[in-house]
This record gives C-alpha cells, structure tokens and sequence, in this order.
C-alpha cells in the first residue's frame, strides 16, 4: 500500500505518512521518499521521534530516501515550467545538510551516495538494515521532475524563464533535453 500528497501542494507530508504507517503496522517495512525541502520542513523532526519510538517496532525496516539537490525543486520547475519565470535563487537554494550524518547523529543508519554506481549497495544495506535508515542520493536539481515527454508549453516556458535570467538557465535547458532520452 502507499500515500501519497498527490498535486494538492502538501509539503512535508512523506515522513510523518511513514511515520504513521509504522506505528499503525509495526510488522511491515516501511519506505519514505522525501526531498531535502520536506526534509528540512518536517522530515528532520520527524527522524527525532523515528529514533524515540523504532525500538517498539517488530520489524526495524524504515527506509527514507532523500533526494538531496539542495533546491526546493518543485517549485523552481514549476516557475519555470508553469509561468515561464526563471529560478530566483534566493528563496529556492538549500543549505547543504547530511542528512545521513543527522540520523547517525540519532542513533540510526544512514548513507550519503553521490555516485550513481553506488546507489544499488546503499539501498541493499537500507533494506537490510537492522534500525531505521536514511539513505541520502544527491539529485542534480537542472533534471526537471516533469513526465520524460514535457508538453510543447512547458518547454516553450522554460525557454522563457532562460531568456529573462534564469540564473542556471544552460543547465536548465540540458535537463529539458534528456528527458525524452
């Protein structure tokens, strides 16, 4: 089974769903897949409350995947995407946070993957792992999360939002192209 926002714009909602979902099913794994804005919104207060209470659980599986691009991504695709403005990088930039490292901080496992060749060990060893575990994959945020086959609109709009500054516009535009690759 899975929960998900959906498009109704609910932010932060992946880790407490999990968190839910594992307390109502302590039995069964649990797997959470956020961004590093949900992360930092809620995500990061959440882990406290996971460390407090994965002791009750009779299956330790809770699995978070983070995908850390250090953007509030949606959004700056959706200005992009939807309005044909470019990212205005002062509200859309993260700080760089390990998130890994703050659940090894609480007792938890976690994993930082920057290499692609990588990932599929890291997520071996989070499905195996006898206590919760972030696993924490850094995203390149210029890959837009649109469907591989962006509508006409859209990609006219993102040309629109390059040509009036967008301050990552080059990468912006190569993202758009590999997506029906």
């Amino acid at each position: 089974m899975a929960s998900l926002s959906g498009g109704l714009a609910t932010m932060g909602s992946a880790l407490p769903y999990a968190f839910a979902a594992k307390m109502a099913h302590p039995g069964r794994p649990v797997i959470a897949l956020a961004g590093d804005g949900a992360m930092q919104m809620n995500g990061i207060n959440c882990l406290m409350t996971v460390a407090r209470h994965c002791g009750r659980w009779d299956h330790p599986c809770f699995v978070v995947l983070v995908l850390n691009n250090r953007d509030l991504n949606f959004v700056t695709w959706e200005q992009r995407g939807m309005q044909g403005e470019p990212k205005f990088a002062a509200s859309q930039e993260l700080p760089d946070f390990s998130y890994a490292a703050f659940a090894r901080m609480l007792g938890l496992e976690g994993e930082r993957v920057d290499d692609p060749d990588a990932l599929g060990p890291a997520r071996d060893r989070a499905l195996k792992a006898g206590r919760p575990f972030v696993l924490e994959v850094m995203a390149d945020p210029n890959i837009p999360p649109l469907p591989p086959q962006t509508v006409d609109k859209q990609e006219a709009q993102v040309e629109e939002a390059i040509a009036k500054g967008d301050p990552e516009g080059a990468d912006a535009r190569r993202g758009v192209g590999q997506q029906g690759e």
